[in-house]
């Protein structure tokens, strides 16, 4: 007790001299409330009603303080200074699986081959229903990282269950070092075309891109679909460095400008290695964010590449991470935003309220009539002269909006109905082999559907039994063969990736793509570039 109280008295004293220097270098009104404070965490350590620990206190008001300015700045503890050093280097201790949660529990989506997790045994569409001999129901995604990661060395219990099997089975896993890859895949889609599919931008994403990129060279590849889709972002370095695999050396690729001088810096393309002039075609979504949407404005302001989608998220701004002294916090603050180019701002003015309201209704990606974007957005011009608009993320030049889901297909895929029978059938079947040709067990299928309460007439069945069949196959090579025999079906019937197909199937050199691109009349009026970022 006296401990905790000289504690308290120390953190007084120091906030009461912070509040005495603020006072007197900057204002009273500071003092006031610095004052307030005090009493107000002095009054809850006296007389509330259950003892209470002051720093976790204190560390709510920090969090509640940086919730305050924007979504994305906020004040890191210890744990969470580390996941998000453990993002950014791409590499965690864990056990190497990728988790959803499925009917409230974490079932595995796939294991990282290589990792304790594949060399235990665990399959996609396990059900992990303790962890430690604690039960993971109703657990989220980020709790069960939390409870799977750790130091290298260390061990963890994981029980899971198996549709086709009986009981539960309890392994011991010793976690390791875990790889992630920004690219966890890349092929060729179609004759002499490359799909890169780019998760994410972490330390070693420009150098992944251009390893695949040798890849497909080697393969014959001639033009390039680079998948952007449902990527959060991460690092601007990093989304410079994938930049830069596609434009001249010393091209202007990102600028960023601050309240700070510090903060106006320019980024510009480096020597990164063979820069192909491959036709080229981005694909984006209203998940597209950040430093995906630094590469994708970047490449449509140079006209080096079409970008063909949905408009994307709309965050445009720049976090910086600031160590704090004792203890290993730290504070991400939003201290710049970020221009392309052609001096577009594409930060989404209105989402930092909406997002720190929690009231953002909006679909990020909803595309508005044709037309209206460009009468509500301020218009700038390409490299080659080409109209593009800013304030709001980025609009594609050419705009495909992917069919919604119905019926059975809909409740199929929102409860990932195809992925547990495949799971089940193989298991089932266990002779099965990647390279067989395995007829999609239709009947067996539909017998399992009612089986699990799925309502649906034979007729429904019917109409929808192409994109049925198709989900029942990729989730079938998912289980045998990985994410990219997955992702190659996933393709199949997806019209964004059709329509880049379309585009480069007449192109021949970088500036055919913008063939599919219809004239737009001029604007009224063009907004100037913003000028005069001090060189970095």
């Amino acid at each position: 007790m006296f401990r905790r109280r000289l504690v308290i008295g120390v953190f007084l004293v120091a906030l009461f001299g912070l509040g005495w220097w603020a006072g007197r270098v900057a204002s009273r009104d500071l003092y006031a409330d610095l004052d307030v404070f005090v009493q107000v965490l002095h009054r809850i350590e006296g007389n509330y009603v259950d003892p209470v620990d002051p720093h976790r206190l204190i560390q709510g008001a920090l969090k509640g303080m940086l919730r305050d300015l924007d979504p994305y700045s906020q004040f890191l503890d210890e744990k969470e200074l580390a996941n998000l050093q453990s993002v950014t280097h791409g590499s965690f201790g864990g056990i190497g699986i990728v988790v959803s949660v499925r009917d409230d529990h974490p079932t595995v989506i796939s294991p990282i081959e290589g990792s304790p997790a594949w060399e235990a045994g665990l399959r996609a569409g396990d059900v992990i229903v303790a962890i430690d001999g604690k039960s993971s129901a109703g657990l989220t995604v980020a709790e069960v990282a939390d409870r799977l990661r750790g130091p290298a060395g260390t061990e963890v219990r994981v029980t899971v269950s198996r549709e086709g099997e009986d009981g539960e089975q309890e392994v011991t896993l010793e976690r390791r070092i875990i790889e992630t890859h920004a690219v966890p895949y890349a092929f060729l889609a179609a004759p002499g075309v490359g799909y890169v599919r780019l998760a994410s931008f972490s330390e070693k994403s420009g150098a992944e891109v251009g390893q695949a990129l040798e890849r497909l060279r080697a393969r014959g590849a001639k033009s390039l679909v680079l998948d952007l889709r449902s990527n959060p972002g991460g690092l601007l370095e990093q989304a410079v460095d994938v930049t830069e695999r596609f434009v001249p050396k010393g091209t202007l690729v990102v600028y960023t400008r601050g309240r700070a001088k510090a903060q106006d810096n320019r980024y510009h393309a480096g020597e990164a290695g063979p820069n192909p002039q491959w036709p080229m075609v981005v694909l984006v979504d209203g998940g597209s964010a950040s430093a995906a949407e630094i590469v994708a404005g970047a490449l449509q302001d140079l006209d080096r590449a079409l970008v063909v989608g949905r408009t994307s998220f709309g965050k445009g701004s720049v976090q910086s991470v600031f160590p704090l002294r004792g203890g290993g916090s730290a504070l991400k603050l939003t201290t710049a935003l970020y221009y392309t180019p052609s001096g577009r701002s594409i930060h989404h003015t209105t989402r930092d309220t909406q997002d720190a309201a929690g009231e953002d209704d909006e679909d990020p990606g909803e595309v508005p009539p044709a037309g209206s974007d460009s009468v509500s957005k301020p218009a700038f011009r390409t490299r080659a002269g080409r109209i593009v608009h800013g304030g709001g993320g980025i609009t594609p030049d050419v705009i495909v909006v992917p069919d919604t889901l119905q019926g059975l297909a809909w409740k199929v895929e929102s409860r990932g109905l195809a992925f547990r029978f495949a799971n089940r059938w193989l298991n089932l079947h266990p002779e099965t082999r990647p390279a067989d040709a395995v007829p999609v067990p239709w009947e067996d299928f539909l017998a399992w559907l009612r089986a699990e309460k799925t309502s649906f007439t034979d007729t429904e069945a019917g109409a929808q039994r192409a994109p049925l069949e198709r989900a029942l196959r990729r989730e079938m090579a998912r289980r045998m063969s990985g994410d990219s025999a997955a992702a190659r079906i996933a393709l199949e019937d997806d019209p964004v990736f059709a329509r880049a197909l379309q585009v480069l199937a007449h192109a021949r050199a970088p500036r055919d793509v913008f063939a599919a691109v219809p004239a737009a009349p001029a604007p009224k009026r063009r907004d100037a570039p913003v000028r005069g970022a001090t060189a970095h």
